[in-house]
């Protein structure tokens, strides 16, 4: 031991895990153990991947976390909401989404969603300057919870939704229209009609990932000017951000999202604030972009 390291301290260990079915690719354990470790933590993220483990008693998951010394769980599809049975105590956006995406272990176990303030914190910068008139969000799914909960909050005039099923649009409506003070509307089925109306749009649908290739709507038909923001990461470009852009239409990738999520639970799992800046360019190093 060399004089310098003389009544230095090893920082303790702060394990965390990912919780879901199918994530061997997720970038999300890699951004948390080098964020980590810039931090001076000594940061270990495990996969918990369930996907072959049959019917999954996740409670029973979440003790065996616990008795290892885990800190904490980041929880993804399709154990959003059912981690909710499990858990002592939940933020009020995981009240009011009715999903959450991290949860705090040891003694009472807290559910947080930072699905949620990881992509408004993106939308909210690439928005500066930006009209925030009307915003028609496409995709009324699990994801769409969360981003739809971030727009009714954000000062858009008119929050429209959009999906495939008529009821989950209506359902997803409901849900937050108490929050949303009278901006909040369903399409009524009708995305066509919407498209050429709108100042922006949010795509949450699985359309455009690597397993589910195409468009889940034409950005030629969008006004001039119209943004378009996505929520998928692989492929950075999807097919839609890549016909808006040649469109001329502003665009969002799900980077900052994919980001902002990280960074939110390393926030609250370990009281230190991360580099958002430093994590999208290792972000960026992960999926292959220059």
């Amino acid at each position: 031991m060399s004089g310098s390291d003389i009544g230095r301290e090893t920082p303790p260990e702060i394990r965390v895990a990912l919780i879901g079915d199918g994530i061997g690719p997720s970038l999300t354990p890699p951004m948390h153990e080098r964020e980590g470790r810039r931090l001076g933590l000594d940061y270990v993220y495990e996969r918990v991947d369930l996907a072959e483990a049959g019917d999954v008693d996740l409670a029973a998951v979440l003790e065996e976390l616990e008795a290892r010394g885990f800190a904490a769980a980041n929880v993804t599809h399709p154990y959003k909401q059912r981690v909710l049975e499990h858990v002592g105590e939940s933020s009020e956006a995981v009240r009011r989404i009715g999903s959450a995406n991290l949860v705090l272990l040891g003694g009472r176990r807290v559910a947080h969603n930072t699905d949620y303030t990881g992509f408004r914190a993106g939308l909210e910068e690439f928005l500066e300057g930006r009209p925030r008139g009307r915003v028609l969000q496409v995709g009324a799914g699990g994801a769409g919870l969360a981003t739809a909960y971030s727009l009714v909050g954000m000062g858009f005039d008119e929050v429209v939704i959009h999906d495939l099923d008529p009821s989950a649009a209506g359902a997803l409506v409901d849900r937050f229209s108490e929050a949303a003070r009278g901006v909040l509307r369903s399409s009524g089925g009708d995305l066509d009609s919407w498209l050429g109306e709108i100042d922006g749009v949010v795509h949450v649908t699985p359309v455009g990932m690597a397993e589910h290739p195409g468009a889940a709507f034409a950005p030629e038909a969008l006004a001039a000017g119209a943004w378009v923001a996505e929520v998928v990461y692989r492929p950075l470009e999807t097919e839609l951000l890549r016909r808006a852009k040649a469109a001329g239409h502003p665009v969002l990738d799900g980077g900052p999202m994919a980001v902002g999520q990280a960074a939110d639970s390393i926030a609250l799992i370990t009281g230190q604030m991360p580099d958002r800046e430093r994590m999208l360019a290792h972000f960026h190093e992960l999926i292959g972009v220059a």
